[in-house]
């Protein structure tokens, strides 16, 4: 037994944060879900840029679709679709056996649209309903409109994976605008049974202060920050509010540690899984942390419920100059601008490829 193994009996959930057409038609997708107690994934902008850029896993439907007269997003979406159905396939059992609380695999919408909750609503219904897969979530930047556009895709029965959140603040406005969604489905005689989670991201708030502060400071800031907000989760849970909506059938919108890959190379490598492990959440994380975790990770209990020591660390950081509320804002806008600029690299590729194969296919045709 490896510590995934001991991550899963102690009850949060590990998701791959990849996918790649090869990690599919080789087996190791299946294998990190036997071996490594993998349990879900999740993709977004620069996962797909970096896997259609490197291989040639893809070539081959790129030309397919440019001669149906596909391009830019409309066949970048048919790729990830493809993609992801065969991943949540491969998890539907795990879906199945926990009822519908594990075993999900997470689409995003185009970035360009975090400004836009109208345009966000409209292209998450879409996504969800050409998947037709009860395990996938489709990804909501936690924006003001993204918030926006949150309640009304739970309210249409869409399960939305909430991401960009960098705050506690960031987070219950989330979780409220989750709730919000399922109180109209209540009010309007629906299912309240939609899914959702909340992704916290962490690393980046070190690397954001790094050489900023004292050196004993050091890759302590995003893991308060999770602490602080994992304490907000658990308040939230006994709140009269939600215990309403738990004896109506409500399931939980469970916190996700995203961006938790080490990114200080002076750090341990299984520094935030070790730090983040607690009953009931999920860690996202790169292939490189999955296999070093269950190489040489320990568990050494849960994160404590009320935060532990997360307000007197982030005291030291606001007295060494750091303003977390601002720096939240800061990491979101930054973040939406890396998945942008991402996207936009990303549709410059698939058209790139679309012109280099449309020519080598026509080039094989002269020659023959």
């Amino acid at each position: 037994m490896n510590a995934n193994d001991h991550l899963h009996e102690l009850g949060q959930s590990l998701w791959l944060d990849n996918i790649t057409r090869g990690l599919l038609v080789s087996g190791t997708l299946q294998r990190y879900l036997r071996d490594f107690a993998v349990t879900g994934l999740t993709s977004n902008p620069t996962i797909f840029d970096l896997a259609i850029r490197n291989t040639n896993f893809y070539d081959a439907a790129i030309q397919a679709k440019v001669a149906e007269g596909k391009s830019g997003e409309a066949l970048f979406f048919e790729l990830a679709l493809e993609d992801l159905t065969q991943a949540a396939d491969l998890f539907r059992p795990i879906h199945e056996a926990t009822a519908g609380v594990d075993g999900w695999v997470s689409l995003e919408v185009s970035p360009l649209l975090a400004n836009d909750a109208a345009g966000t609503v409209r292209e998450a219904a879409q996504l969800h309903a050409r998947a037709q897969r009860a395990n996938l979530f489709i990804k909501i930047p936690g924006t003001p409109a993204g918030i926006t556009a949150i309640e009304e895709s739970i309210f249409a029965g869409v399960p939305v994976n909430v991401t960009l959140l960098f705050s506690r603040e960031q987070y219950l406005a989330a979780a409220a605008a989750y709730m919000r969604g399922i109180e109209r489905r209540i009010a309007a005689g629906l299912d309240p049974k939609v899914d959702s989670v909340a992704s916290i991201f962490v690393s980046r708030w070190d690397v954001a202060v790094k050489d900023k502060v004292p050196a004993a400071l050091a890759n302590h800031l995003g893991i308060a920050i999770a602490r602080r907000t994992y304490r907000a989760y658990r308040e939230l849970l006994v709140s009269p509010r939600w215990r309403k909506l738990a004896d109506a059938g409500v399931r939980e919108q469970r916190l996700l540690w995203g961006s938790t890959g080490t990114k200080d190379p002076a750090a341990p490598d299984t520094l935030y899984l070790e730090a983040l492990a607690a009953p009931n959440t999920i860690n996202t994380i790169p292939e490189k942390t999955l296999l070093a975790f269950a190489d040489h990770g320990t568990v050494n209990g849960s994160m404590p419920a009320d935060g532990g020591d997360a307000e007197k660390v982030l005291a030291a950081f606001a007295q060494a100059g750091v303003d977390e509320t601002a720096l939240a804002t800061q990491l979101q806008r930054e973040g939406v601008e890396s998945f942008s600029k991402s996207w936009n690299d990303l549709m410059a590729l698939i058209a790139s490829k679309s012109a280099t194969l449309v020519k080598s296919e026509s080039g094989a045709g002269a020659r023959s």
